[in-house]
């Protein structure tokens, strides 16, 4: 075989292996912060479910405050459908978006709740409350601990694509746009734990 030839196939084989490698690198990242996602939404789903069981307990005590009772109803179900229309399209823009700001309300009517709770002293000396609010507040943590992580595999797979020369085989690859963040409107507070007292 001719020395001519053979350069061209190894130079060719060579930048065909580079962009498999490219594409395996991509899907990788795309696929770790997708998992990490669903380590979200895990959370975010023990949250929804522990909040039906704060309302019921609360409304026990709190007869005559149905109006924060309902809003925190409402924002949980609203919250709901942005899980699940995020889950359904992890990391694209306008799901991450309808998700923070569905949260953001379900955190500001968790707060009004808090608010009125503390008229209450019986409700806030309640063991089945106490209880609830400490798996909450648990669940806040790890929530804030999940995004943590999401974030950083988004930023990765965002760096990565928008690399040089990923970024030249990335739009033909499928990995067209970068995903995105998943903030929330008071992600500093978010940092920190929330407070619950009684």
């Amino acid at each position: 075989m001719d020395l001519s030839l053979i350069i061209p196939v190894v130079l060719l084989g060579a930048l065909l292996v580079y962009g498999v490698a490219i594409y395996n690198r991509l899907v990788t990242l795309k696929n770790r912060y997708q998992n990490a996602f669903a380590q979200i939404e895990v959370q975010l789903k023990r949250r929804h479910d522990l909040i039906p069981n704060l309302v019921e307990t609360a409304r026990a005590y709190m007869s005559h405050e149905r109006e924060t009772l309902q809003a925190v109803t409402e924002a949980r179900n609203a919250a709901e459908v942005g899980l699940q229309h995020a889950a359904a399209r992890p990391g694209e823009p306008g799901a991450m978006a309808e998700l923070a700001g569905a949260e953001g309300a379900l955190g500001a009517a968790l707060g009004r709740l808090n608010v009125v709770m503390e008229a209450y002293p019986d409700l806030k000396a309640s063991d089945n409350m106490r209880q609830l609010s400490e798996t909450l507040t648990s669940t806040e943590n790890r929530v804030a601990f999940a995004r943590q992580a999401f974030n950083d595999a988004v930023m990765q797979y965002n760096a990565y694509r928008q690399s040089f020369p990923p970024v030249l085989l990335a739009g033909s690859f499928g990995h067209k746009q970068d995903a995105a963040l998943l903030e929330f409107a008071d992600s500093a507070e978010i940092q920190t734990a929330p407070r619950v007292s009684f």
